[in-house]
């Protein structure tokens, strides 16, 4: 009888050591590697890291560490497991732990347990995955206030495909179910499947700008152009920032900012001149939609918007729904 007590009392004990991976009761499920209690070895710094999907640049994600103090990074997603965060932990390294939070209710916005490792954060990483279930998650409940407060602290935000959909001030948010392309999105830009959200999240220098992503491999230049005119509308100096996939691009905290690629990606500026008229069911005329390609050795103050030794430039228009002499990017890399 003592021999199956001390087995049993084995047994638990190694039940309540085990790793936390298993379904939350309340809407998410949580993974952790590292030491989550050690203390954060260096100072943070406020950066962002906008990455367009596709493999990571380790480089990119070396600069992020470093960034969040080579402390406590926090990846957030609605979909997957903790794979990311060993990705993070275990092949890039430079930190202490990696805690993943996979979300599949609202309610685990409000849940104490993920408030309290958000703040504890010195680096968050928002996965991709669709961002529908992000806006329909975070949108208006504590976990969005918390992100915006955690960039407010002095620390890095990152996100790749639908991670950095949401972090411009306006947001694609793909509401409709779908994934929008250029030709459908131009025919119709005020048309219900160009499901635009605003008031999600506030991140530096992003109020007036609408972020795209895997952005040259699946052509969409157009559909970029076509939010843009949606969110002219109502916000005159919406600009907007596309990023190609296995890039990533790195913004300081005073707004400067350095393109990192695996494959010889850009980032693309997109910077319309004035306000389309739109009707819904109407393809959109803009006669004058300006994209600059930023590259590795290019600069880029996301202040100004000034970019020094551009890759790529020139003035594109779209006339009955038509993208028509937009500058071409060189191919990339393989």
């Amino acid at each position: 009888m003592k021999t199956l007590l001390r087995l049993w009392a084995t047994f638990a004990t190694l039940l309540l050591a085990a790793p936390a991976s298993a379904q939350a009761p309340a809407g998410y499920a949580y993974y952790e590697i590292g030491d989550v209690a050690a203390p954060t070895p260096a100072r943070t710094a406020q950066a962002l890291m906008l990455m367009g999907g596709g493999e990571w640049d380790r480089g990119a994600f070396r600069w992020f560490a470093e960034r969040a103090g080579h402390g406590h990074i926090v990846v957030l997603r609605a979909s997957g497991a903790g794979d990311a965060g060993e990705e993070i932990y275990r092949d890039i390294g430079g930190v202490l732990s990696v805690q993943t939070i996979v979300f599949s209710d609202r309610a685990a916005a409000s849940d104490p347990r993920v408030l309290a490792i958000l703040e504890h954060a010195d680096g968050i990483f928002l996965a991709g995955g669709d961002q529908a279930n992000y806006v329909r998650y975070w949108k208006g409940t504590p976990v969005a206030r918390l992100l915006n407060a955690h960039v407010r602290k002095g620390r890095p935000i990152a996100g790749t495909s639908a991670g950095l959909a949401i972090l411009g001030g306006t947001t694609y948010g793909a509401m409709d179910g779908g994934s929008i392309d250029s030709p459908t999105a131009l025919a119709d830009p005020a048309g219900p499947a160009v499901t635009l959200v605003t008031d999600f999240l506030h991140m530096p220098r992003l109020a007036h700008v609408v972020t795209d992503t895997h952005f040259n491999a699946r052509d969409r230049l157009g559909r970029l152009i076509a939010f843009l005119a949606a969110a002219r509308q109502k916000d005159a100096s919406a600009i907007g920032i596309g990023v190609d996939e296995e890039s990533a691009l790195c913004v300081e905290a005073d707004g400067t900012a350095k393109l990192r690629t695996r494959n010889g990606g850009f980032a693309w500026l997109v910077q319309p001149r004035g306000k389309p008229a739109l009707k819904p069911g109407r393809p959109l005329d803009w006669e004058k939609v300006r994209v600059t390609g930023i590259g590795p050795d290019s600069g880029f103050d996301l202040t100004s918007l000034r970019v020094t030794a551009p890759v790529f430039a020139g003035m594109a228009r779209v006339a009955g729904g038509r993208l028509f002499d937009a500058p071409k990017a060189p191919a990339l890399a393989r």
